[in-house]
């Protein structure tokens, strides 16, 4: 039998389980238990401090006055019979302000996202200075190069990136010549 929790809030969830055609007593028993520790030593019904019952008829049930971000175990089975593992579901409550830590999440990645952006933006008009000016500070005919890029603020990016690698070949061509 696969117990499905779903719907999950901080003081409440939806449990459903498949129909069990060998059930044939009057309802099914929803166990569960905010202290799962101790469960764990054995599936005893005993153990289990809240236990709903729901008709056969039904195969689902609304958990009501549950407690935020507690961690429960939970089994549904036959009316008289002791849980086994395969019936079982552990599952957590929410907090009380999920919602506004979701937010809060994701205006933090934001703001995160947004300051890398101009801190990239900042490295990259740094870089270009630094190589710009280096570049421009060689001989006469490698200046005009590079004047002519500095100076053109109207061209197109493909133009501006041919003349500065133009500018560069020049700076590397008279480097070898001295």
């Amino acid at each position: 039998m696969a117990v499905t929790v779903y719907n999950i809030s901080a003081t409440s969830a939806r449990v459903s389980w498949p129909a069990s055609p060998n059930c044939l007593d009057t309802f099914y028993s929803v166990m569960y238990d905010p202290n799962w520790n101790s469960l764990l030593v054995g599936y005893k019904r005993k153990s289990f401090m809240h236990e709903e019952r729901i008709p056969v008829s039904q195969t689902s049930t609304h958990l009501a006055n549950l407690l935020p971000q507690t961690t429960y175990f939970l089994c549904v089975t036959c009316q008289a019979a002791n849980p086994v593992r395969d019936q079982c579901q552990v599952f957590s409550t929410l907090s009380e302000s999920s919602e506004g830590h979701d937010r809060g999440g994701w205006e933090l990645a934001m703001g995160v996202w947004l300051t890398c952006c101009i801190l990239l933006l900042v490295i990259t008009g740094i870089l270009l200075w630094g190589c710009l000016h280096t570049m421009c500070s060689i001989p006469s005919q490698v200046a005009d190069c590079c004047l002519l890029v500095t100076n053109s603020s109207h061209q197109d990016m493909s133009v501006s990136g041919s003349v500065v690698i133009n500018c560069f070949l020049s700076h590397i061509r008279l480097d070898h010549k001295k």
